[in-house]
């Protein structure tokens, strides 16, 4: 179990706490079997096509908070996101019935000069004018390389602003070349919100933190039944609700990828219990979910009403679902507990799973806890996976491995993945609602889904005819896994 430290300013790496990895080849279970045993090792790769950022990972939580403004402490290239952020900002709140308004987003857009002469006066000028310009109730400074690099105190000025203007003023620390493990970006944002805008609990109420990206409220339907109300963190909170949420029954993570660390925090320093059975994937993933939610929040009858109630409406149109998709092989590429996820929700659809491309591994999570270990769970429940590859979005890997399996549907949850497998001649699903597979409901979701892709193959099929790849045949002909490097581990236990 990692150590909650609130008292320091910036989050341990990820690679450093919890022993991440993003360069592997092999089966899951080969995977499991490294991180139980502690000789897990992290393969450099010799070349790397592209990555992912932490600093945008940050700002993808804290942006999202109505009425909070985020500054970039970077150059204004390193602002590039933004429109797609505030793009998706809009449509959550359509979809949450929320009043139509953009994002607070601003760039102190630091230039050659600042790097020799620092930035910090520019940086507190833009805090003063943000403060004047959207009246937030609090202001968050996401870093970035640059500001990193030329040593700005950036903790300095936030709290010099905070105490001359009266609102949390938040520094968090999330500069891009410190981790190779994108999703540390999630970990630095979340203990900025720990650290400086939850306070103690005064009460204990009978909210449920849903720990979650912008997907849909499918918690409200099962938690109002138990006499628990759902409590969605973060995107479309307000800081108001932030301070509370140190006083809720428990937190729930639709994906622990995004929420081990403020759960484990919410935890470790305000007693809030953390649900810490894998996500509510597949049949099994949802009975040890749901059982565990029972037990947390002493609703264990009710919980095995829903069950037997569920299993009732669910199998006789799983059979179904599964005579239709026997045989039929899948590829997956997604996110480290997502992935894992889609996985379960495969295998009790019947289908071959043929490899996955999962974008990092956490051989643990922060609380320390192994039942939360979701690729354990999927080879224990379903049996292992081959052709296994931990990459960070390395798409000339991706392009190999698929050319080679030739599955019958890609599954992609990014979507900058799902043109490869298109290119391919391959069906390729996307899912954008990561809550849109969660539970028993969710099985089925997907089984019509994946048979609408199956059966609508023409577009791929004309795309592949006239399409051009980028990776020559001398490529596609060599190992997929010719530029990782395992002479060069890099151990971290």
């Amino acid at each position: 179990m990692s150590v909650i430290n609130l008292k320091e300013s910036e989050v341990q790496v990820r690679e450093v706490r919890l022993g991440s990895i993003t360069g592997f080849e092999g089966t899951a279970g080969q995977l499991v079997q490294c991180a139980r045993s502690g000789s897990l090792k992290d393969s450099v790769r010799s070349f790397s096509q592209c990555m992912g950022c932490s600093s945008i990972n940050a700002f993808c939580q804290l942006c999202m908070i109505q009425d909070a403004a985020v500054i970039n402490h970077a150059p204004v290239g390193c602002a590039g996101d933004v429109f797609c952020f505030n793009f998706v900002y809009r449509v959550g709140q359509m979809e949450r019935k929320l009043p139509p308004a953009i994002g607070r987003y601003f760039s102190t857009n630091i230039q050659e000069q600042d790097t020799i002469f620092g930035a910090t006066q520019k940086l507190a000028d833009t805090i003063r004018a943000v403060y004047q310009r959207v009246g937030p109730n609090a202001i968050f400074i996401t870093t970035s390389c640059a500001s990193g690099i030329i040593g700005d105190d950036v903790e300095g000025v936030a709290n010099d602003l905070a105490a001359e203007l009266g609102i949390p003023v938040v520094a968090c620390f999330c500069e891009g070349f410190k981790s190779k493990i994108w999703t540390t970006g999630f970990d630095s944002a979340y203990h900025s919100i720990v650290r400086k805008i939850v306070k103690p609990p005064q009460k204990k109420s009978n909210k449920v933190n849903i720990i979650n990206f912008w997907g849909s409220r499918i918690f409200d339907e099962l938690l109002n039944p138990l006499g628990y109300e759902a409590d969605y963190i973060v995107p479309f909170s307000t800081i108001a609700q932030l301070e509370h949420i140190s006083e809720a029954a428990a937190t729930i993570q639709i994906c622990p990828t995004l929420g081990t660390y403020i759960g484990a925090a919410l935890e470790q320093v305000y007693g809030v219990p953390e649900i810490k059975s894998p996500p509510a994937y597949g049949i099994a993933g949802t009975d040890q979910w749901l059982r565990e939610l029972g037990r947390v929040l002493d609703r264990q009858t009710e919980i095995e009403e829903i069950i037997a109630k569920e299993h009732e409406r669910v199998l006789p149109k799983l059979r179904e679902y599964r005579e239709k998709l026997q045989g039929k092989t899948a590829y997956l590429t997604a996110g480290a507990a997502h992935g894992h996820s889609l996985i379960a929700v495969l295998r009790e659809l019947g289908m071959e799973v043929q490899g996955a491309a999962i974008f990092h591994h956490d051989p643990i999570y922060d609380s320390g806890d192994i039942a939360s270990d979701a690729l354990a769970h999927d080879v224990n429940t379903y049996g292992d996976v081959p052709n296994y590859n931990v990459c960070n979005k390395q798409a000339y890997e991706l392009v190999n491995i698929l050319n080679r399996v030739r599955p019958d549907i890609m599954i992609a949850r990014h979507g900058g993945m799902t043109l490869w497998g298109a290119k391919l001649g391959i069906p390729t699903l996307l899912i954008g609602d990561e809550q849109f597979g969660f539970g028993y409901q969710g099985v089925l979701n997907y089984a019509e889904r994946i048979l609408e892709t199956l059966d609508n193959k023409e577009f791929v099929t004309n795309l592949a005819k006239h399409s051009t790849m980028p990776y020559r045949k001398w490529w596609l002909e060599q190992n997929p896994f010719s530029f990782l490097r395992g002479d060069l581990d890099v151990g971290f236990y």
